[in-house]
């Protein structure tokens, strides 16, 4: 069951990529279905962000990662260049975790 869920995956996502090209030219889309497709993208990216920055294993990751998820966050969303974001982010976990916050 496996291999042939990784077997259709795979298949799945190649048609998806040779899709573009393919119909570049041939398939019109509204704005709003366009805007639609934008906003979607957005929102399963935000799911993936969240559920990676909340959860480990099959529980909650402790409140160190969420603190360290919202700074990065917001040095993000202030435009702060991203090795600084992910150094600031990576140092609040871990000084949080030092202090004993789990």
């Amino acid at each position: 069951m496996t291999i042939a869920a990784i077997l259709a995956l795979a298949a799945g996502t190649y048609l998806y990529r040779v899709a573009g090209p393919l119909l570049h030219g041939r398939l019109q889309l509204s704005d709003r279905f366009r805007r639609l497709l934008l906003i979607g993208a957005a929102v399963l990216l935000l799911a993936l962000v969240s559920t990676s920055a909340l959860t480990q294993g099959h529980g909650f990751a402790g409140w160190a990662r969420v603190a360290g998820v919202a700074v990065g966050v917001v040095l993000a969303i202030r435009r702060v260049p991203f090795l600084v974001v992910v150094v600031a982010a990576v140092a609040t976990t871990g000084l949080l975790r030092l202090a004993g916050v789990a």
